[in-house]
């Protein structure tokens, strides 16, 4: 969605026997439960779809959850963010300080959701139906979608863009040909990858997680010499508005990004796994790698005025121009698998999405959906967008309000309950948690208009269809006040929604905790 994206590897999950190849019925409250007989090993293509995980295939260890998340956030694009928080004008130091604090809370947040896939062993949208009813769901759901396919997509055009500017550094051909080639070429990757599913991924974001990492780590070693301190540290600083708002687009561009999926890929935990380890785990390995990025992005952009508004239209394409001409081929390959990892993710979980939606088809096809998706919004943005920094903050802080709503919500959820979800009752509209809990579903959309209000557009001119917020900042200076440009509206609606739902559904999930799960 931020932009916002394992091994040693969890021992092979023994797969049910695979069904047939063509669509199967939604689980039931009857066969979403079912435990299925172990086969030998893993099918090439997962054919778990929204169902939850049978007992037998739960093997991963907590220290597995490092493994996807590190490799989906290893990456160069990571460094932009130093640029994109510097246009805040805030000095060095406070911007270190805002990368630092949102990038580990906002994983830690994802951590807390993450809980819930141990819990239920079910995917991120269906455990959120403890919380807004079967049905209620469908609102929430359609936000993560939407979040999910523009987090991938963003993905996909960075790596898009960086393969043009790196041949046209090499003297190869950059034009229309070049960029619907890589545009074809990096959807494949990212589908076939989404495709094949959970087992495939695991494995593939072990081999990337030590590849993207050695050779970044490489990058950064090129770049020192480009680094002047004295221009970093000459940035005077900023105001406590400007440092909340970089520290908002930080969130929601890191953690508050993959919030929505997060429970994904906890789902194959054990369930004796301790809470504890879950956030642990999820948060280092969103955090550790973007924490180092971030801050020497930091230095870069500091250091250079031009590579920091070069970033603004191509952010990955703009960090190879500060290389020497022999290693822009490594580069272009560290940057294209690590914008790849972070947009399987993506896709994957968007499938899954899809499929909670209700809509009846296989997950295979659900991810390949959302791939050809990804492909025309891509070529759309390459050929026919203006700006590219714009248009995707104003994407972020829109998407960033509800799902911030919707995080607090499910966070608030997941500490109340004392017990196991009741699993059929996840897929039954007539069970313990309902067709709709309008508490729940009242909450997110007050909390979201209120957010709303207490954000504004600042890209007018490349998103235009944004410029309706801000309606609430008529006491705080309006939209040209200090305020303005805080974003307090996501902040905000976390906080009041987890605040509503810890003390207005207590009674609620108590009562549906009296009954043992079956």
């Amino acid at each position: 969605m931020p932009d916002p994206v394992s091994s040693p590897h969890p021992a092979p999950h023994p797969h049910a026997t695979p069904p047939p190849p063509h669509a199967t019925p939604a689980p039931t409250a009857a066969t979403a439960v079912r435990a299925s007989p172990a086969a030998a090993a893993p099918a090439l293509i997962e054919r778990a779809g929204i169902e939850v995980i049978a007992e037998s295939e739960r093997t991963a260890k907590p220290h597995h959850l490092f493994w996807p998340w590190f490799a989906a956030n290893v990456s160069v694009f990571g460094m932009s963010y130093g640029s994109w928080i510097l246009d805040f004008g805030i000095s060095f130091v406070q911007a270190t300080v805002v990368a630092l604090i949102g990038i580990v809370v906002s994983f830690g947040l994802c951590g807390l959701i993450a809980i819930a896939g141990k819990r239920g062993s079910a995917p991120t949208m269906v455990l959120s139906r403890a919380a807004f009813g079967v049905h209620g769901q469908k609102l929430p759901g359609i936000a993560s979608w939407l979040t999910s396919i523009g987090w991938e997509t963003m993905l996909a055009i960075s790596a898009v863009l960086a393969t043009a500017t790196v041949f046209s550094a090499l003297g190869l051909p950059s034009g229309t040909g070049v960029l619907i080639a890589a545009t074809l070429v990096i959807a494949a990757l990212i589908v076939l990858a989404s495709v094949l599913g959970y087992h495939t991924i695991i494995r593939l974001q072990s081999v990337l997680t030590w590849l993207t990492g050695a050779m970044t780590i490489g990058f950064m070693t090129l770049t020192v010499p480009h680094i002047d301190l004295g221009a970093v540290l000459a940035h005077p600083s900023g105001s406590t508005q400007q440092v909340i708002g970089a520290l908002v687009m930080v969130m929601t561009g890191f953690g508050l990004g993959w919030i929505n999926i997060a429970a994904d890929w906890s789902r194959y935990q054990r369930r004796d796994t301790s809470d504890g380890k879950i956030v642990v785990w999820n948060t280092i390995g969103g955090s550790a790698a973007p924490a180092i990025l971030v801050v020497f992005g930091l230095l870069l952009a500091g250091s250079d005025d031009g590579l920091r508004a070069a970033v603004g239209d191509d952010p990955v394409g703009a960090l190879a121009s500060i290389l020497p001409l022999w290693a822009l081929v490594p580069f272009l390959l560290t940057a294209v698998l690590s914008l790849v990892s972070g947009a399987v993710l993506g896709i994957y979980s968007s499938g899954l999405t899809l499929l909670s939606l209700g809509i009846n088809i296989p997950r295979p096809l659900a991810a390949a959906i959302d791939g050809v998706i990804l492909t025309v919004a891509t070529i759309w943005v390459v050929f026919f967008a203006q700006s590219f920094i714009g248009p995707f903050q104003s994407f972020l802080i829109t998407l960033g309000v509800p799902l911030a709503a919707w995080a607090g919500i499910l966070i608030a959820d997941v500490l109340s309950r004392r017990r196991e979800y009741d699993e059929a009752a996840l897929f039954d509209p007539a069970g313990r948690y309902g067709s709709v809990d309008w508490v729940s579903v009242t909450t997110m959309v007050a909390a979201s208009l209120i957010g709303w209000g207490l954000v504004v557009n600042g890209f007018a001119d490349d998103a235009a269809w944004n410029n309706w917020q801000g309606y609430l900042l008529g006491p705080l200076g309006g939209r040209d006040g200090d305020w303005a440009y805080a974003n307090l509206g996501v902040l905000v609606a976390l906080v009041l929604a987890f605040g509503v739902t810890w003390f207005a559904r207590k009674r609620t999930i108590r009562r549906q905790e009296e009954v043992a799960v079956p």
